[in-house]
Formats: structure tokens, C-alpha cells, sequence
């Protein structure tokens, strides 16, 4: 299994972080858009915010690429369509590269056991 860590920032706007959160509400996704990500690889999927910053943990197989993911998105009309939607309510990380969402981190400690 494989761990990634990603950010991004939601518009400072109250109201638009108020429906991103409606549209990820349990019950609220697009089926399409879930088993897509099941297909890549992906196993677990959380987000966690705290004011207009996103944190997504991805727990994945061990054959999970992102750039498979990418081909695998790029060919899936639901999450092309789910993915412009999404945009409508984020804003990319001031270090973000040219048309990249979901910054990945870099893991800088690990508690010692």
C-alpha cells in the first residue's frame, strides 16, 4: 500500500466553501467519478480543511501511478465533468505549477517508534 499527501486551497469565500462541502457530503458524490478512482488504484480517499486550506490523504495499491490516473481521468467524461465543476470552488497553491490542482507534500516526520 502506498500513502500520498496533497493540498490545494477553496476560494476564500464563505459561501463557495459551504457548497464544496455540500457536494462532498456523504451521499453527494458522483458514483462514476468513485469507481474511476476505485479502478486506478485508489482505496481510501479523505479530505480535511481547516479555513480555506485542503489536505487529501490517498491511500493506494502498490501499482497506483499518477500518471495512469491522469490517463485513466482524461478518458472518463464524469470526472472531466465533475473535475471543471470542482475548479469553479478551488484555487491553485501560489507554488502550484502551471495548471496543477493538488499539490503533493512532501513528508518531513515520522513519529519514531
Amino acid at each position: 500500500m502506498q500513502r500520498f499527501c496533497l493540498a490545494l486551497d477553496l476560494k476564500d469565500d464563505p459561501e463557495l466553501i459551504a457548497d464544496y462541502e455540500r457536494w462532498h457530503a456523504k451521499g453527494s458524490g458522483w458514483p462514476e467519478v468513485r469507481a474511476n478512482d476505485l479502478n486506478a488504484g485508489i482505496l481510501d480517499l479523505q479530505i480535511y480543511r481547516t479555513g480555506n486550506r485542503m489536505f487529501m490523504i490517498l491511500e493506494t495499491d502498490d501499482q497506483f501511478t499518477f500518471e495512469k490516473k491522469k490517463e485513466m481521468d482524461a478518458d472518463n467524461p464524469h470526472v472531466q465533468e465533475w473535475e471543471r465543476l470542482m475548479w469553479t470552488f478551488q484555487q491553485p497553491l501560489p507554488w502550484a505549477k502551471a495548471g496543477e490542482k493538488w499539490v503533493l507534500m512532501d513528508q518531513i516526520f515520522q513519529f519514531e517508534k
